[in-house]
């Protein structure tokens, strides 16, 4: 075996993507010290998007304070190219859920206003292309918080006392100044295709995660039903883009980024594997190894792995999926990846202990350099057989 990519998510609440590849690929050194071994951290979009276009890309770190969901002042940061042309950004660093203690979790006090700060920073920077991810938030405001922020930055207009901003005809700054928005193109990576409302919408799908009652739960649809219709006869949307696919991520902000800022919404995985070239990565690869925290059927819904797997299948290379947990009930992850199994599953100590960063990097290290250690006797017995069946 020459060539071997190593491509894993992060093991959320454990260790990082590079993390995890660093130690996947002295596993399989330790075994074949001269295989090629290709290392590629990934994200879908959420939660690490930022360090792993750091990784593949050359780029400049900006951190900026905003205000982060409670309104408390915090430092954010975010990536730039290094021509300054395109920013990396993810919601979270700014409106994350993470940045609330769990005892103050309420998605109907929590904001994007953070998010649309970033968003201003990077505008006046000069930056003609976002690239965002929009997982981990602790919000449920339509995105609202974000069409503030611009609007306090200066980067859209009050239309009237409602909270409404308007963008047509170009006019989104204040008067005098360029319309910068309308020269940056924004990339969202949103693997949700919730809408923005309803029973399927963000305050009844996601809102519970992030600490809302039955109650609240009604009360945050009926706003988010209330911002679409002020949106709506702001005459910048329609009412069927609040049922756009994505249009209720990240606590419905998916939507306000499509209607205020005319944003794609794209495979947060997707958009990854190709800042990373993953597809020229592969083309002369023997094998490629994936994997994350857990994999269940969730996996086969636009997560890292599934992401990784498509390509490969395209490419015909076989693929590996090793993750901290399997829950393969249904049988899906067997049938499409060609090994699945579990780093943990010769280590019976309790998940407090497996969860711990020291020992899940160990335990990757030790599982490859195991199943690699096996595939070499393999070889070398058939090359014996060989070799005998020769004479």
């Amino acid at each position: 075996m020459k060539k071997v990519v190593v491509a894993f998510d992060s093991f959320k609440g454990c260790i990082s993507a590079h993390e995890a590849c660093k130690a996947a690929s002295k596993g399989i050194r330790t075994v074949l010290p001269g295989a090629n071994v290709v290392e590629i951290a990934l994200s879908d979009g959420g939660e690490g998007l930022v360090k792993c276009v750091q990784q593949i890309l050359p780029t400049q770190s900006v951190s900026i304070d905003v205000h982060g969901p409670l309104m408390t002042k915090l430092k954010a940061e975010y990536a730039m190219s290094m021509d300054g042309k395109t920013a990396y950004m993810e919601m979270a660093t700014a409106s994350g859920l993470m940045l609330v203690p769990i005892d103050q979790r309420d998605p109907t006090k929590t904001t994007t206003y953070g998010v649309g700060e970033m968003v201003a920073d990077a505008l006046k920077r000069g930056c003609q292309k976002i690239v965002m991810g929009i997982g981990g938030s602790a919000t449920c405001d339509g995105g609202r918080g974000m069409v503030e922020a611009l609007r306090d930055k200066g980067c859209l207009e009050k239309k009237n006392h409602k909270n409404i901003y308007h963008n047509d005809h170009g006019n989104l700054m204040q008067k005098g100044h360029e319309c910068l928005v309308q020269k940056c193109k924004l990339i969202v990576a949103c693997d949700v295709n919730n809408p923005l409302y309803g029973d399927n919408g963000a305050a009844h799908v996601f809102a519970p995660q992030k600490g809302a009652t039955k109650e609240q739960v009604l009360w945050l649809d009926e706003q988010l039903r209330t911002f679409a219709k002020e949106t709506e006869q702001a005459g910048l949307a329609t009412p069927e883009l609040a049922n756009h696919p994505g249009a209720g991520a990240a606590g419905g902000l998916g939507y306000a980024l499509l209607a205020y800022l005319n944003a794609e919404l794209n495979s947060g995985i997707d958009i990854v594997l190709d800042l990373a070239n993953f597809d020229v990565a592969i083309k002369d690869a023997d094998l490629v190894i994936t994997g994350e925290g857990k994999s269940d059927q969730q996996t086969m819904m636009g997560k890292v792995p599934h992401g990784v797997l498509k390509r490969c299948k395209k490419a015909g290379v076989p693929v590996w999926l090793l993750s901290g947990a399997i829950d393969d009930r249904t049988g899906e992850l067997a049938k499409n990846f060609d090994l699945v199994r579990s780093i943990n599953e010769n280590d019976n100590r309790p998940l407090s202990v497996l969860m711990q960063p020291d020992v899940a990097k160990k335990n990757i290290t030790a599982f490859l350099s195991a199943i690699f250690f096996i595939y070499l006797q393999i070889i070398r017995t058939n090359r014996n057989i060989n070799k005998t069946n020769k004479d």
